[in-house]
């Protein structure tokens, strides 16, 4: 009888065919690395009463927030934590206002998450934002370009820096970026 299977075979398929699928799914698919970013809910984002906002946009975008902490920054540590920016002339007004109410640090975590919440959070110019990226972050509460509600790392060194000034466990060297 033609298509006819014995018991025989039949047991080899249901012993070997799960296994071999389950290989040859895996062998097809590449581990995915998890990657950790800093976010960081800026003075006007916590005044404004955006934090649930934001926070829900992060979870819906699929991040895991593995640790925060509310903190209200001094002019030295501000300092510290902006010093690429030292010399521009935007620099004291940044501090000033860095410096103006508590900040919400977290580290955030997912594939990609340095791109991720980039995108999510759109451009630094909030006015930017608005009109190119009406769905991102700093369109929801940015005002400008300084009071633009978050920040975000721009490079695995930042990352490891910002999360480290934060949190700890880094060194705090100095990496040059364009985010404020």
């Amino acid at each position: 009888m033609a298509g006819a299977t014995s018991p025989e075979s039949g047991a080899f398929v249901s012993r070997w065919l799960p296994p071999l699928l389950l290989l040859l799914f895996l062998s097809g698919c590449e581990a995915v690395e998890r990657e950790m970013t800093l976010a960081m809910i800026k003075p006007d984002g916590l005044s404004g009463n955006y934090t649930e906002k934001i926070k829900t946009a992060i979870l819906g975008s699929g991040f895991h927030i593995v640790k925060e902490i509310q903190v209200q920054l001094d002019a030295e540590k501000a300092s510290l934590f902006y010093a690429e920016h030292s010399g521009r002339s935007f620099f004291d007004s940044l501090i000033k206002y860095i410096t103006s109410g508590p900040v919400l640090a977290m580290v955030l975590e997912k594939p990609d998450a340095i791109a991720q919440w980039r995108a999510l959070i759109g451009p630094t110019d909030a006015r930017k934002a608005k009109t190119s990226y009406p769905n991102s972050i700093r369109a929801m509460c940015g005002l400008d370009s300084e009071k633009n509600c978050v920040h975000g790392s721009d490079s695995l060194e930042s990352a490891a820096r910002e999360i480290s000034f934060f949190f700890g466990d880094a060194s705090l060297e100095t990496v040059e970026h364009d985010e404020l």
